[in-house]
């Protein structure tokens, strides 16, 4: 049995094989219906346990800001997205396999502007694209040789924990894991193209970080010791990306978008 169970594993790394939109070499063995089952769940378990935002203004506003980010997203992702502001402090956001996002009201306190939102918002959006949550998945359950793909569709799946981590979500909804570094500077690649092409400021995704750098009061763990990237390294890639996608031809497809609260 033991046997089986390392053949059947060595056969999935060795046919799983996939590329993240920026040709990364990806794992994944999880189907993708399985992974918009469990978004759109966990979303749903969201919805009812969280607090949402009844504010009119304000879900116009975050409505507004996402839009154009959607708008130019490669065409197959661009319909059918739910769009959800929480009454929260938590300095957050998150997007789900299902097309499923969340923003936290404590995130807009960070933001200066809607230029520093959609750079969120295009991040988030980008982990989901690059089929973030599917890659955690199969990553944390490939080392157990007795994953079956039922059990992983399953809600009640011994694997539960893996998936929700996977999502990006933890035991409690709402209380965002966080991805790998790779994973955080790679949504942060695509969300910039994103926020570009949708007609926003492309400097200001930097400003965010700086944003987020004050945030922390100097008290953030080293580099080596965090699954994410520090706000200075994050900045130098972004601004790195600038200069390339600008010798690309990476121009706005949209008039600068006007969303104010």
């Amino acid at each position: 049995m033991k046997k089986l169970a390392i053949l059947l594993a060595a056969t999935a790394l060795l046919t799983a094989c996939a590329k993240s939109p920026t040709g990364r070499n990806q794992l994944i063995i999880v189907d993708a219906n399985a992974m918009t089952k469990m978004g759109a769940q966990s979303f749903e378990d969201m919805k009812g346990k969280e607090k949402v935002s009844t504010d009119k203004k304000l879900n116009q506003y975050v409505q507004c800001v996402a839009k154009p980010i959607l708008q130019v997203l490669p065409a197959k992702w661009q319909d059918n997205w739910e769009i959800v502001v929480f009454d929260s402090e938590q300095v957050n956001a998150f997007a789900l396999p299902g097309r499923k996002i969340g923003v936290y009201t404590g995130i807009l306190n960070v933001t200066e502007n809607s230029d520093q939102l959609a750079a969120i918002i295009g991040h988030e959006v980008g982990h989901v694209i690059a089929n973030h949550g599917a890659e955690r998945v199969s990553q944390s359950t490939a080392a157990n040789a007795l994953m079956a793909g039922a059990a992983v569709a399953s809600k009640d799946s011994p694997y539960q924990g893996a998936i929700m981590a996977g999502l990006g979500l933890g035991a409690q909804y709402g209380a965002l894991l966080p991805y790998s570094r790779l994973h955080e500077s790679e949504a942060d690649v695509l969300g910039l193209k994103y926020l570009i092409e949708a007609g926003y400021q492309a400097d200001q995704s930097m400003a965010l970080w700086q944003n987020m750098a004050k945030l922390s009061d100097g008290k953030r763990p080293m580099e080596l010791l965090s699954t994410h990237p520090a706000p200075q390294t994050r900045i130098n890639n972004l601004a790195k990306h600038i200069k390339k996608y600008q010798s690309q031809g990476v121009v706005a497809q949209m008039p600068r978008p006007s969303c104010k609260i």
